[in-house]
């Protein structure tokens, strides 16, 4: 594969199921692989297949969607080197830009002004171990960081890192429940008893079209 050139899942128009951009219209980019394997992930499809296309190639496929809004997601999206290089490209054009990451691979040389969406796998994700910590310095007010919650020790686990690191001065937490693990009402209940600074999300794209590939 040449070096400006990425192995594509999809890209497709959606509105963003979450996040704080969550309802918007925003057209993803879904690149192939990712070196880990999360029980509950629901895009599997993206670990293998796809298509090589170049960069400017797959700008020109975004640009027929009126949107601000683009996200980069996986799979792994920082798995392939060249996924710098689109960020930086689709910041170049004036689109509003997020970055889905699993945490486990480096993302200090992210480009300044992506929004980085970021997980910090729990226990129950069966890839806590892939937690790349020092990830965690380089976030900001204007960046997320994920906690897909499977039960309650997911949760106590995640209330533990807040305090460890004082993530909530680093940027904006969001905790979302695992879909058919954690009840949703039970999660947001356990937030609001324990008055945390966070984010309550739930996938809206699934509450919409269910586990259907492209939306």
């Amino acid at each position: 594969m040449k070096s400006n050139e990425l192995r594509i899942s999809e890209i497709f128009y959606s509105l963003q199921g979450e996040s704080r951009t969550v309802g918007l219209p925003t057209v993803f980019i879904r690149l192939t692989g990712c070196p880990l394997r999360c029980q509950y992930c629901d895009t599997s499809y993206a670990f293998t297949g796809g298509e090589n296309d170049s960069i400017a190639h797959i700008i020109e496929q975004v640009a027929q969607y009126k949107t601000h809004y683009v996200t980069v997601t996986g799979g792994e999206p920082l798995a392939q080197p060249a996924c710098l290089d689109l960020l930086e490209q689709l910041l170049d054009k004036g689109y509003s830009v997020s970055l889905e990451t699993s945490g486990a691979i480096d993302i200090s040389k992210v480009a300044p002004g992506v929004v980085k969406v970021m997980d910090l796998k729990t226990p129950a994700s069966a890839e806590e171990s892939r937690n790349l910590y020092t990830n965690l310095q380089y976030l900001n007010s204007e960046d997320q960081l994920k906690f897909v919650i499977c039960n309650a020790q997911d949760y106590a686990w995640s209330k533990e890192k807040i305090l460890q690191y004082q993530l909530d001065k680093k940027c904006e937490l969001l905790f979302s429940p695992a879909m058919g693990e954690q009840d949703p009402t039970e999660l947001a209940e356990w937030i609001l008893a324990d008055q945390l600074p966070v984010r309550f999300q739930v996938q809206l794209h699934k509450i919409l079209w269910g586990d259907i590939a492209g939306k």
